[in-house]
């Protein structure tokens, strides 16, 4: 009797580390960099000074707006890794100090993820035995966080800086070479061309789908835009008179 054919190995799946900060950070970062910088700009615009005042507001608000969000990041992220580490050293004190116990909350946990009540205790006395593998392993199944990626407040504040002023600058690049009507328009453009590449991204990387993504990316980019640009035409008027 022939046998059947192996089936092919399946291709083993990697999956990216997300948990460091600096991924979050970065979309976060360039989405609101475009959206705040282009509302800015064009608010500005809306109220028809001269460029240079457009220039002037729109690299205030890049400089501004890329430290506010590098230190608010680095500041949650910081505060964040804080917590948890308080958690791991309550976690091993009490490691030390009842081991029975511990042991005993380990086993119960494995058991609750279908290990027979004997095997969950040999599994437990095993990992208890390094203290620093049972401190991983009641940090995982007891707090649900792995001590070894607790973020990294550095890189998520850099990456945050670096892509905010990289979106901000997007829509104030037209008011380097000219003003009025054309740069506005060329500000609208290269704001909705760049929403359009950040949601593709955003919608690839989560899985929601590119026209999901591009849709709403564009949408939180146009409307705040377009609700700044008229209030600064209807106050421009205003203030100049």
């Amino acid at each position: 009797m022939t046998s059947l054919p192996e089936p092919p190995p399946h291709p083993e799946h990697h999956h990216r580390n997300v948990q460091g900060g600096a991924a979050r950070a970065a979309v976060f970062g360039v989405s609101d960099g475009l959206v705040s910088n282009l509302g800015l700009v064009l608010g500005i615009a809306g109220a028809d000074p001269v460029p240079g005042a457009v220039r002037l507001a729109g690299v205030a608000g890049l400089v501004a707006g890329a430290i506010s969000m590098a230190a608010g990041e680095y500041n949650s992220m910081r505060v964040q890794a804080d917590l948890l580490e308080r958690e791991l050293r309550i976690e091993e004190r009490e490691l030390r100090a009842r081991p029975n116990v511990e042991t005993v909350e380990l086993a119960g946990l494995y058991e609750r993820r279908g290990l027979p009540p004997e095997g969950a205790r040999e599994l437990a006395e095993a990992v208890m035995r390094d203290p620093d593998v049972a401190l991983e392993a009641h940090a995982r199944e007891e707090l649900g966080i792995d001590p070894n990626e607790l973020g990294k407040p550095l890189s998520a504040a850099g990456s945050s800086f670096v892509t905010f002023s990289a979106g901000a600058l997007i829509p104030l690049l037209p008011w380097f070479f000219g003003g009025g009507t054309a740069a506005i328009v060329a500000s609208v453009v290269l704001g909705v061309a760049a929403a359009v590449v950040v949601g593709a991204v955003i919608g690839r990387s989560t899985n929601r789908g590119v026209p999901f993504g591009v849709a709403r990316q564009v949408l939180f980019t146009v409307v705040p835009a377009a609700i700044t640009f008229l209030i600064g035409s209807a106050l421009g008027v205003d203030l100049a008179g």
